[in-house]
Formats: C-alpha cells, sequence, structure tokens
C-alpha cells in the first residue's frame, strides 16, 4: 500500500524504524543465538547478533558506497522468522512440519513483516519497501525452485526478481551476517571456556592474529585477550570483503542494478583465500562450539519441548490462547499447522518454557 514519502526520512530509514519498533524484533532478545538465554547474561542472542551484523553491514555499505539505510533494514530484520532455541528449535519445527511443507526462517520472517505483525490501521504487516522485502527473502540467495505461495501472490512479487541476484545492499547484509557469527561466536566459545585462545593458533587466517594478541598483551585478562582477537579479525574480514568486492566490481563492468542482478554469482563476497579460512573457522567452531556436549544436551531437550508443543497445539487447537484459537481449523489440518507454525515461531526461549510447563505440567498455579 502507497503511503506519503516523509518530509525527513527516506523510505530505507521508515523500513527500518517500523523493524526496529516492531514486536517480533523485541522478542530477539530472548531468543537463542547459540546459548539459551538465561545460560549467561552476556552471550550474544538474535538481538545483539542482528545489531551487530547491522554495524558491520552498515561500515561495509558506506565504504562501498551504497544505501546504508537499506543496508540496515535489512540486516535488523533478517533473523526475525526464528523460532525459539536456536537451529534446534528451528530443526525440530521443520520435522513437526514435513507433511506439511517444513519450516523455512527466512519465509516466515516475510509473513512476519507482510502479515503477522499487525500494528497499523490501513494493513497488515509493516508496509515495507520491496527493496527491503527482496533483501530478507533473499537472505541465502536467489529462489530458483519452486517459489513459496505467500511469495509469489505478494502485490510486489514482480518487484523481487527472484531468480536473479539480489542488489549490493542485501549482498552486504548478507554476509556480514556470515562475518559476525563467525567472529562473535569465537568471543562465546572463549566466554564459555569451551577452547582457549591458542588453540585458534591451528587456523591460518586467525593464527597472526592471535600471535599478535599475544605477543602485545600476553599478560592481560582473558576477556582483554578475546575481545582483541576478536575485534582483530573483524578488521581483517572487512578489509578482505571490501577489497575482494571491488575488484569484482571492477572485473565485472558493473553500471547499474540490472548489472548486479545479471551477474552469475554474488558480487559481495571475500577473496578465495580467506573464503577458505572462514569455512576452516566455521568448521572448527562447529566442532568445538555448536556440537559441544553442553550445547548438545540443551539443543536436544529444546527440540522435543517445541515438537511436543506442536503436536499438542495441532491435535488440541482449541487450547491455543485467544487471538489464536480463532484463526485455527480443526485437529491435524494444514491450516491448524500453519497457525500452530506461526505461534510458536514467534515465542521467545522464556515464553516457550512457560507454555510447555502450562500445557504439560499439573500445578495449583494459576494458569
Amino acid at each position: 500500500m502507497a503511503i506519503p514519502e516523509s518530509p525527513i526520512r527516506s523510505c530505507f530509514q521508515r523500513d527500518r524504524d517500523r523493524i526496529v519498533h516492531s514486536t517480533a524484533f523485541r522478542r530477539l532478545e530472548y531468543k537463542t543465538q547459540v546459548f539459551v538465554n538465561f545460560e549467561g547474561d552476556h552471550f550474544r542472542t538474535r538481538l545483539t547478533h542482528s545489531l551487530e551484523v547491522a554495524q558491520i553491514g552498515r561500515t561495509v555499505a558506506r565504504a562501498l558506497g551504497l544505501d546504508e539505510d537499506l543496508t540496515e533494514a535489512i540486516a535488523l530484520a533478517h533473523d526475525l522468522g526464528h523460532p525459539p532455541f536456536g537451529h534446534a528449535g528451528e530443526e525440530a519445527l521443520d520435522r513437526a512440519l514435513a507433511e506439511f511443507g517444513g519450516f523455512d526462517h527466512n519465509l516466515q520472517t516475510f509473513r512476519i513483516l507482510t502479515r503477522l505483525e499487525r500494528r497499523y490501521g490501513d494493513h497488515e504487516g509493516l508496509n515495507l519497501t520491496a527493496e527491503t522485502l527482496e533483501g530478507v527473502i533473499k537472505h541465502n540467495g536467489p529462489l530458483r525452485d519452486e517459489i513459496p505461495e505467500a511469495i509469489a501472490r505478494h502485490p510486489l512479487a514482480d518487484r523481487f526478481h527472484l531468480q536473479l541476484q539480489a542488489p549490493l545492499e542485501a549482498q552486504v547484509a548478507a554476509i556480514c551476517d556470515d562475518l559476525a557469527y563467525c567472529s562473535h561466536d569465537v568471543d562465546d566459545g572463549l566466554r564459555a571456556r569451551f577452547f582457549a585462545l591458542e588453540e585458534l593458533l591451528e587456523l591460518p587466517l586467525v593464527r597472526p592474529i592471535v600471535e599478535e594478541v599475544l605477543s602485545r598483551y600476553g599478560r592481560r585478562a582473558p576477556e582483554c585477550l578475546a575481545h582483541e582477537t576478536v575485534r582483530r579479525l573483524i578488521d581483517r574480514l572487512v578489509a578482505d570483503l571490501l577489497a575482494a568486492t571491488r575488484e569484482r566490481i571492477r572485473l565485472a563492468a558493473v553500471r547499474d542494478l540490472d548489472d548486479v542482478r545479471a551477474a552469475p554469482a554474488p558480487l559481495v563476497a571475500f577473496s578465495p583465500e580467506v573464503a577458505h579460512g572462514v569455512q576452516e573457522l566455521r568448521a572448527f567452531l562447529h566442532r568445538r562450539v555448536y556440537r559441544h556436549y553442553k550445547v548438545n544436551r540443551t539443543a536436544r531437550k529444546a527440540a522435543r519441548l517445541v515438537s511436543e508443543l506442536f503436536a499438542a497445539f495441532l491435535a488440541a487447537p482449541d487450547c491455543l490462547p485467544d487471538g489464536w484459537r480463532e484463526r485455527a481449523g480443526g485437529p491435524g489440518e494444514a491450516h491448524t499447522a500453519g497457525v500452530v507454525r506461526d505461534y510458536i515461531a514467534g515465542m521467545t526461549d522464556r515464553y516457550a518454557l512457560c507454555e510447555h510447563e502450562r500445557m504439560f505440567r499439573m500445578s495449583r498455579d494459576p494458569i
């Protein structure tokens, strides 16, 4: 729906502001990134991660001469569709929805932005620009397979250019997501004592950074060493990203957005050497953090909780709270599954725990 232009904000600044003021954005504070919120006050959450992606994205966009506000809007919105309990919750919800089309957090983000947020009198969703919605849709690249119905029937669908590359701002937001979680999961892994700083010396990408930090600050507190390492790692990755992207743009002779869309691969990317180093770092984090036995235990409990909630509400939609119960159909129906999906995906970790207790634990406490 077209709305009057603001005399003080661009359309992309308005998009950013609407995202920041949305209910779904506030809920990110209590949604798991890697560590469940109550495991520690200083570990990343979906909210702090999104803010870090936006900060790095603005820096990269400014250096490349792109629209910082569009980049920031996409970065702030990119994780809105994640369910509680991180990847464990997402995988459990995907399994529970297997016969109903599965679960995809990018598509869920699109649903939130275009339908589920109900804060405005004239429209459902946040009424964002096509450019911001396209960036969210293409967070993992162009859509070249079957197009989800929610996207295909959107009034702006013909402006999404679904099978082509995303604009540069969206590409920046996407790769800064990878950059942020790799570097900051190093910080959280060190904070959790899942590995020691010296163990990063096995990684060629990080080795010279750790050697410099240990040489200059070896007697400082561990949290200081961790921060010095992470900030240097971010600087290293951003510098390479800018240099490699500028070279790709030059070689592709990019003149306009059509050239960006027609490129055979994203233009915003690391150099091959650093991309390989990032893959090695991700493999290290996978072994030492994401598959640590403590994380595995929490993930197993979280998956069971999400699965049990979904099964219970699908079988008994009359147990859904007001506002959701009226939207659902009969037990086991596909429409009901969609309503239960949206309800659970919007939960914070804390709310999911409380709702599970209310559904499965007999108590004299008020419901």
